[in-house]
């Protein structure tokens, strides 16, 4: 049975329009098979449809030489300045990054061509978007971020639907108590543990995961430090290393500069290429104040925690680890980020260490706020008072794990 994305309507969606659509994310997150449930949907919806990859050299050197020598590997739609086709034609291009300038390459095509072709496009790190995206392409694409499986996707992969109505029934009525508690208990320890890349959730076996995830720690970061032009490959895994013992704590850049003893440049740079690749996020902090909002430190969290947990080499069950409080955390940080988007999201913290995990803009004047603790045994409400007098229109919720104190809650996957 076909495996579909939750983001696959939106572009299925997109399709209809002009502008090109770009669907970028990390390596091995599943772009490429995106792109091919797309190509089947636009055959048998009887479309004009070319499937062209830019991996293979062949291809590309043509398309360095001339963006027109496109037209060789699929037909050329009428210039819309003398005819408008009835149909477009639609070309799917896989990693267009490896263009020589991908962006003069879709904006020749887009000006000439446009609404007569529509493109869909992949492109394997936003940082390879940024820097040969020479011209912004304003008003003519719109990008579509792939990340790895969120959790109701890890059930569907899993072929789970049964306890994936049953996530959406916690999570859309407050009193539902669920029969399937322990088994969805057991998935979710799962998945803090191996995360979401596609491969590593289709393998049953968990010497097979580890493996698979120790694959895209070194063949696929490893294509990213080439790629990126990394100058010290041993120094880049170093300081993936420290952000993943500090998952969820703040960053000393200066403190990292020191360990790794690079200068702050090169750590400015490494910790833009690890962000644009898709595999950590600098959050930002909340203050009233916008110019100390940006000179205060970031907190790091990743975008998936199979490769965080691949880094440090530790898999051991969640009761029984150190860290399981910080894991919970970035958990409950990448659903915030599906559920309201990478840029709503903050965390409050003062100079004498009053914090909150995070605050929320969940529309236009309404914020919201969430405190992460895997065991509410552990959480003292007193704490948070601080913020609730500074801040009494936002609300704050409290997120735990809670196997042993309350069998029928569990807070993390009703957010």
């Amino acid at each position: 049975m076909t495996k579909y994305r939750n983001i696959y309507p939106e572009i299925v969606k997109h399709l209809k329009r002009k502008e090109f659509t770009i669907i970028t994310g990390a390596r091995q997150t599943g772009k490429t098979t995106i792109l091919m449930q797309l190509f089947k949907h636009l055959q048998k919806e009887g479309k004009k449809v070319w499937f062209i990859t830019f991996e293979r050299e062949d291809i590309l050197r043509k398309i360095d030489k001339n963006p027109e020598n496109i037209f060789q590997f699929a037909h050329r739609p009428e210039n819309p300045l003398f005819k408008k086709q009835t149909f477009p034609f639609y070309f799917l291009i896989d990693e267009v990054q490896y263009a020589a300038n991908p962006s003069n390459f879709l904006k020749l095509l887009y000006d000439s061509y446009s609404p007569n072709l529509k493109i869909i496009a992949t492109g394997s790190s936003s940082f390879y978007l940024d820097t040969k995206f020479k011209d912004s392409l304003a008003g003519r694409k719109r990008i579509f971020t792939l990340r790895t499986l969120a959790f109701d996707e890890f059930l569907t992969f899993n072929d789970l639907h049964h306890l994936h109505s049953e996530l959406e029934q916690i999570r859309n009525n407050s009193g539902y108590i669920s029969l399937h508690f322990n088994e969805l208990i057991s998935l979710f320890s799962e998945y803090l543990l191996f995360g979401g890349y596609p491969e590593v959730v289709l393998t049953t076996e968990r010497s097979d995961k580890i493996a698979i995830l120790n694959e895209i720690k070194t063949a696929y970061i490893k294509r990213d430090i080439f790629e990126s032009k990394v100058e010290n490959q041993q120094k880049f895994y170093q300081l993936m290393i420290l952000l993943s013992l500090q998952d969820g704590n703040l960053v000393n850049k200066f403190e990292l500069s020191k360990s790794l003893k690079i200068n702050s440049k090169t750590l400015e740079k490494y910790l833009y290429i690890l962000q644009k690749c898709f595999h950590i996020n600098l959050l930002k902090p909340f203050h009233k104040n916008l110019k100390k909002e940006l000179l205060k430190m970031p907190k790091v969290y990743f975008n998936d925690l199979g490769l965080r947990n691949i880094l440090i080499d530790h898999f051991i069950n969640i009761d029984n680890r150190s860290d399981k409080g910080q894991l919970l955390e970035n958990y409950v940080y990448l659903r915030l980020v599906n559920v309201y988007g990478q840029e709503a999201i903050r965390f409050w913290r003062t100079a004498d260490k009053h914090e909150v995990d995070f605050v929320v803009k969940s529309s236009i004047e309404k914020h919201l706020a969430y405190e992460v603790k895997f065991s509410s045994v552990h959480l003292k409400k007193k704490k948070y008072n601080k913020f609730m007098e500074t801040y009494p229109q936002i609300p704050i919720s409290f997120v735990s794990f809670d196997i042993e104190n309350d069998p029928n809650s569990f807070p993390a996957i009703k957010l």
